[in-house]
This record gives C-alpha cells, sequence and structure tokens, in this order.
C-alpha cells in the first residue's frame, strides 16, 4: 500500500495570508516584450521620420528661396540692384495682405462685402481718399525728396509697422484710432506704389525692358502674398490683434530691407526738372507739362479701369439676385459670381505673368489693344450671355487692365523728367482710381432689375465713345519749347 503524503504545517509569519505569486509563462512574457519593443521602435521610426520631414521640407524651402533669389537677379537685375527691389516688393505685398486679412472681419471692409447698394456706394467714395492724400501731398514731397528714396520707402514701412501695431491694440477695443490708423495704412501704402514706381528706372539693367521689369516687380508681389496669406490667416485664427502683429514684423523687416537697396536709388545724377509752360506774365500757365505720351496713354487706360469696377460692382449684385439659368440656389449663385470676378483677378495674374516674361511689349500700341479687347469682350458678354462669355469679359477685363497700366508706368518713367516722377505717378494712379470708382458706380446703378439687361450693351458703346475720344486727341509731335529769354535783354 502507498503511504499517504505527509501534513505539513500551515504557512505562518508575514505574508503568510498573501496568494502566491502568479507564474508568467514563457512565451507572454516574450509576447509583451515584443510589444514593448514594437511600440518603441514604433516612435524611433516615427521620430525619424518627422526629422527627415523637417529636414526635407527645409532643404526644400532652401531650394525654393534660392530659386526665387536666382529668378529676381537674373537678366543682370542681380548686377543693378533691381533684385532688391523685387525682394521689397514680396516683403510689402506680404505686409499688405496680413494688413487686408486683420481687417478682414472688421466694419472698416464692410462695404466692400455687403450685399446692399449703399454702403458699397460709401466703400466706392473711401477708396478714393488715399488718393485724394497722396497725389496732391506726398507725391511732390516725394519729387523733392528725391535724393532719399530709399529713406521715403523705408518710411512707408516703418510708418504701416507702427500703426500695425497701434492697430493690433484697438480691433476689438471700438477706439476712434482705429480708423486713423487703418486709413494711415492705406495711404503709406500708396505712397510706397508712388515711390517704387519712381525708382525702378535708376535700377533698370540694360538687359531688360521697362514694361518686363515693372512686370517681375508685380509678380513678386504676387508670391510674397501668396506665400504670406495662410501665414496670416493662422495668425487670424489666434485673433485679428495676431495677424496685425504679424503685418508689424513684415513691415519692420521691410524697413531694413529698403534703407539696404543700393545707393544709386538716391542717385540724382542727370535728373532734370519739369518745365511748366507759361503764357507770360500775369497769365495762368497755358499747359501742365506732360508729355503728349503719357496723357494718351493715361487716356487710355481710363477705359480698361472704368470697365473693371463696372464689372465687378455690375456682376456681383446682378449675378446674386438673377443667376444664370441652373445656377439658381444661394450657393450656386455665390460660387458663380466667384468664377466670373474670381476670373478678372486671374486675369490680372496672367497679365503680370505676360509682363514679366514677354521679351518686348510697345506701350503705345498694347493701351489701344486693350480698348479694344475690352470692347470686344464686352459685346461678346452681351451677345451670348452665360457662363463662357461672362468668364471670358473676367479674364479680358483683368488682363488688359494690368497690361495698360504697365504700359502706362513704362511711358512715365521714360517720358517724364525723373524729378517729377512721383508727381506724375500718384496723378496717374489717382486719375485711374477715379475711373474705376466711376465704373463701379455705374455698375450699381444699372445693377437695379429694370435697367440690368441695358447694362453690359450700354457698356460697351461707352467704351466705343471712349476710344474715339482717345484715337481723335492723340497728339503726335510735343508742343516746341519757349525759346529762352536773355537776361540782359530783360534787365535792360
Amino acid at each position: 500500500m502507498t503511504s499517504p503524503p505527509p501534513d505539513y504545517p500551515p504557512p505562518s509569519g508575514p505574508g503568510a495570508d498573501e496568494p502566491p505569486p502568479t507564474m508568467v509563462p514563457a512565451d507572454a512574457a516574450g509576447q509583451t516584450r515584443t510589444v514593448g519593443q514594437s511600440v518603441g521602435t514604433g516612435a524611433l521610426a516615427t521620430a525619424r521620420g518627422l526629422r527627415g520631414f523637417a529636414r526635407g521640407t527645409g532643404r526644400f524651402g532652401r531650394a525654393t528661396f534660392r530659386r526665387a533669389r536666382r529668378a529676381a537677379g537674373a537678366q543682370g537685375a542681380e548686377r543693378s540692384g533691381l533684385n532688391r527691389l523685387i525682394e521689397l516688393a514680396a516683403c510689402n505685398a506680404a505686409g499688405d495682405s496680413a494688413f487686408a486679412i486683420a481687417l478682414a472681419g472688421t466694419i472698416f471692409f464692410a462695404g466692400a462685402t455687403s450685399g446692399e447698394r449703399g454702403p458699397v456706394l460709401l466703400f466706392l467714395g473711401l477708396t478714393m481718399v488715399p488718393f485724394a492724400i497722396v497725389a496732391p501731398l506726398i507725391g511732390p514731397f516725394l519729387d523733392r525728396f528725391s535724393h532719399g528714396r530709399r529713406w521715403a520707402i523705408g518710411g512707408t514701412f516703418a510708418l504701416r509697422a507702427f500703426l500695425c501695431w497701434v492697430l493690433a491694440g484697438t480691433l476689438t477695443s471700438g477706439s476712434p484710432w482705429f480708423y486713423v490708423a487703418a486709413l494711415g495704412v492705406l495711404v503709406s501704402s500708396k505712397a510706397y506704389g508712388v515711390a517704387k514706381a519712381a525708382a525702378v528706372p535708376r535700377l533698370l539693367p540694360p538687359e531688360i525692358t521697362l514694361v518686363k521689369a515693372n512686370g517681375r516687380v508685380s509678380l513678386a508681389g504676387v508670391v510674397g502674398a501668396a506665400v504670406s496669406a495662410p501665414l496670416a490667416g493662422f495668425s487670424y485664427w489666434l485673433g485679428p490683434e495676431w495677424a496685425c502683429r504679424y503685418a508689424f514684423l513684415v513691415f519692420v523687416l521691410g524697413t531694413v530691407a529698403a534703407i539696404l537697396l543700393p545707393a544709386k536709388v538716391d542717385s540724382t545724377a542727370g535728373e532734370d526738372s519739369i518745365e511748366i509752360r507759361r503764357g507770360g506774365p500775369g497769365r495762368a500757365p497755358q499747359g501742365s507739362g506732360v508729355p503728349p505720351k503719357v496723357a494718351f496713354a493715361l487716356r487710355a487706360n481710363c477705359g480698361p479701369r472704368l470697365l473693371s469696377g463696372f464689372m465687378v460692382m455690375f456682376m456681383t449684385f446682378v449675378l446674386a439676385s438673377e443667376p444664370l439659368e441652373g445656377w439658381e440656389s444661394t450657393t450656386r449663385a455665390t460660387i458663380l459670381v466667384g468664377l466670373v470676378v474670381g476670373a478678372a483677378g486671374l486675369g490680372n495674374t496672367l497679365g503680370i505673368l505676360v509682363a514679366s516674361l514677354a521679351r518686348k511689349i510697345n506701350p503705345a500700341v498694347m493701351v489701344v489693344v486693350a480698348l479694344f479687347a475690352d470692347i470686344a469682350a464686352v459685346l461678346f458678354a452681351a451677345v451670348a450671355y452665360s457662363l463662357v462669355p461672362l468668364v471670358v469679359l473676367g479674364l479680358t477685363a483683368g488682363l488688359m487692365q494690368y497690361l495698360a497700366k504697365v504700359s502706362l508706368d513704362s511711358t512715365i518713367q521714360t517720358d517724364v523728367p525723373v524729378r517729377a516722377h512721383s508727381s506724375a505717378f500718384a496723378k496717374g494712379d489717382t486719375t485711374l482710381q477715379l475711373a474705376w470708382v466711376i465704373g463701379g458706380f455705374l455698375g450699381v446703378v444699372l445693377s437695379y432689375p429694370a435697367v440690368n439687361a441695358f447694362g453690359l450693351p450700354f457698356v460697351a458703346v461707352l467704351l466705343g465713345a471712349w476710344t474715339f475720344v482717345v484715337l481723335a486727341n492723340r497728339s503726335g509731335k510735343p508742343k516746341p519749347p519757349a525759346p529762352p529769354v536773355d537776361s540782359s535783354l530783360v534787365a535792360r
């Protein structure tokens, strides 16, 4: 017989009541270690991937920056210093876009997006205020300060930086200084445009024309705004005041870049004073001294600029209230307006590309071509009123407006004495803005349902009549200057 197992006494002492330790099987422990190792390996791989992505993004950013700098300095622009002005234009557009985004939700620009005609008409009037200050005051001042153009351009950046910092503290407080600061930024932006246009000829390399140089400067502005807009949008998401602070940083950077422009921007060598023809003692001036080519180009530019203002306002109201067939819903009507009006912005961008890439554009011919192209596009849209003709009208209006403007700029830079450049640009921009406002006013008035069917035909006739006036008053040769007066004879 087998003896029973012996009886052992129960355990006693500390830990006698604790259950015996659980033994983990060898295979389960291995699985636990495998999971931990997998998590750690995944984390390391993720970290390496993020580092690689950061390095790749950094390399891409640096390569893009180097390519952009090479493009800015191509065709002698680096040697002449024009590349510095091109980079400054990108900085200016970056700051202006951030400022616009910061104010997008304020009542300052409420009229621009309002569906009511009254606020829009008020907005049209307000757009003239900066030009009304720049033309009679700032333009002549910049001409007298031509030996310090770098400081004048830098001053427009520094003033905007200061005002953007002020705006950051007034956006949500309701302070009346908000309107003063916002208007100051707009005026400073227009003053920069005038000073920049006057500086381009001083940095022009012999390899490119003025039209192409102006186009490259404008193209840099488009790139700068496109790069800056997402950053400004993220800042606005944090708060509108942060978008203003971001604009402040950009304008501070632009201030430094403006001061570092080449010294020949300030050179006055070879600059002549503009002569004002006078009829004699005690008589008023008989002429303004504006060269005939400049006067012709300015008159021709008024047509495309008027059409641009008309089209934006007219199409916005008409397509929103009476959309095309199949676009009746509110969402589709909004998309329709965006397609037509957005086509004008795309046309403007195409104009910048054409001006910056074309080998040669004859300014005197281009301004006439712009008039006839706009008339043809308006007639096409009026006769075949549908989506495609309206988009073609938008593209044509934006494209011709820019090509005509850049032709006017090159004409001023070539035919107007250098010491009168700023005044000429200020007066030209004011005249064109007035044409845009008149066109916008006509677009608002003719967008009412009772008369909107006559809107496009009326503008076609108006542009045709204006083209006839422009061509009929084209002056062939400038008037000869008055003969000099012998001072000895005057003394006798």
